[in-house]
């Protein structure tokens, strides 16, 4: 009884010598707000509202719920088959599942730790040596198995296995998340694809008018109709649309390449879906700020990560308490001298093996594990504060941009007539050739203005999308 109470005691010494758990500091707390600063889109915003034709398809008026397949909502079968495409075959998506299986197998592991190990042992031995009596030889057999089991008292081992879990978990929302961006970032380079195509149209269009209109200027330089002044400037503006159509070529062939590489193939002719103009504009549903929390992969993986570092410094602090194991061996000894006459052998025992003196390793161990908790939980407090300012930037801009296209089309419809009342007072003899090139160029940058702006348009709805979460579902992270 004597040596039971001193046993405890002795653990209950231990237990007093490890330090104390600390909750994560109070910088690291972020508060949801009750609502986003910014009007989130509806259905019946005119800047968010859905096209007929994509209203009818879907059978219903109410906002597309967001799905797996959230980049559907644009409109475009072949940007959904480049997206799928691009998650089948992605690289980095692929690396990305790569991880998880390693942390899958680190869970297996630690898993493994806790229950008890059997091993099958078999040794042998022969010795010939020279002794008082003669010559001695001496041959030894010796099978048996041998088990081994921690009794994981203070839950360390424990500990380790669920951190690893949470691991596991933190390592299929990365995977997710990597998904989610690589899904954004290829329906955000078949837009600037259709852009730059939509731009080269415009250029190559523009080009024959400006072609056209040159000859009709070196015709009329060389009756002396007009001066040569007015016809350098319409060879200038020639010459500048022309050389905005390589430069527009070659940014095609570079978009093309980078989204061959995002869908793991190799560069080639990409196929084109529906015209730039005619992509629609996603609608979100309307989301709170705290369900980020659970929408976002990126959330998720980091909260995911903080519960693991607590599982770590939990395991680091039972490593402070005595570790108790069991072994038994058992088999059967062959020896010559007996004529292998086998004789049975076994050992069954219990060790304990308290910490007293390691120079502060355990110590530093333990601050290790505090420290790097610490660090996830700023960490998840900086991804929350970014999940959240994305949103606000995204919805800021629906609003905005709707209005910046109002004000350009209606800009582009006035440079349209006065284009038109130039070029009829040039024809009239009342104004110089200078006046309807100098319409010509403001139309011409009009248009492309234009052409930015829809794909502004197009980016931020696509933020919007990416920022809440896009179509990522699965349960609330521990």
């Amino acid at each position: 009884m004597r040596r039971r109470l001193s046993l405890i005691a002795s653990a209950v010494l231990l237990a007093g010598c490890a330090p104390a758990l600390r909750a994560p500091p109070d910088a690291s707390r972020v508060d949801m707000p009750a609502s986003w600063r910014e009007q989130p889109v509806s259905s019946d915003s005119p800047a968010s509202a859905p096209r007929p034709a994509d209203a009818a398809a879907s059978g219903a008026d109410a906002p597309a719920a967001l799905r797996g397949d959230w980049w559907r909502d644009f409109g475009d079968p072949v940007m959904d088959a480049l997206v799928d495409r691009a998650l089948a075959h992605n690289n980095d998506l692929l690396l990305a599942g790569a991880r998880l299986d390693e942390a899958r197998a680190a869970l297996s592991a630690s898993a493994a730790a806790e229950g008890p190990q059997l091993n099958a042992t078999f040794a042998a031995q022969g010795s010939r040596t020279l002794q008082t009596t003669g010559i001695s030889e001496s041959h030894i057999l010796q099978p048996g198995l041998s088990a081994s089991w921690e009794l994981d008292l203070w839950d360390r081992l424990g500990a380790l296995t669920r951190a690893a879990r949470l691991r596991v978990a933190a390592s299929q929302a990365d995977r997710d998340g990597a998904a989610l961006s690589l899904a954004a970032t290829t329906v955000q380079s078949y837009i600037a694809l259709l852009g730059l195509e939509s731009q080269l149209a415009l250029s190559k269009r523009t080009l024959d008018s400006r072609a056209e209109a040159l000859r009709l200027a070196q015709d009329q330089a060389r009756t002396g109709y007009i001066s040569q002044l007015q016809l350098t400037q319409a060879q200038a503006e020639y010459a500048s649309v022309a050389q905005a159509v390589p430069n527009l070529e070659l940014a095609i062939r570079r978009q093309e390449n980078a989204l061959a590489q995002l869908t793991g193939q190799q560069p080639g002719d990409l196929p084109r879906g529906k015209p730039f103009e005619d992509l629609a504009l996603p609608v979100p549903p309307t989301v709170l700020p705290s369900a980020l929390l659970e929408r976002r992969p990126d959330l998720a993986q980091a909260a995911l990560t903080l519960a693991a570092s607590d599982a770590t410094l939990a395991g680091r602090r039972a490593a402070f308490m005595p570790q108790i194991s069991f072994a038994a061996s058992a088999g059967k000894l062959y020896v010559a001298a007996l004529d292998y006459d086998p004789i049975r052998v076994w050992s069954i025992g219990g060790s304990v093996l308290a910490p007293l003196f390691d120079a502060g390793r355990l110590r530093a161990q333990f601050d290790t594990a505090t420290a790097q908790r610490d660090q996830a939980a700023y960490a998840y407090r900086g991804r929350v504060l970014t999940a959240i300012t994305e949103v606000e930037n995204a919805l800021a801009g629906i609003e905005r941009l709707d209005r910046q296209l109002r004000f350009a089309r209606e800009r582009r419809e006035v440079l349209a007539r006065s284009l038109q009342y130039a070029h009829d007072r040039y024809e009239a003899g009342y104004a110089s050739y200078l006046e309807e090139l100098d319409a010509q160029r403001n139309l011409f940058a009009q248009d492309n203005d234009l052409i930015r702006l829809r794909q502004s348009e197009l980016d931020n709805r696509l933020a919007l999308v990416r920022a809440l979460g896009g179509g990522w579902r699965s349960a609330p992270p521990p």
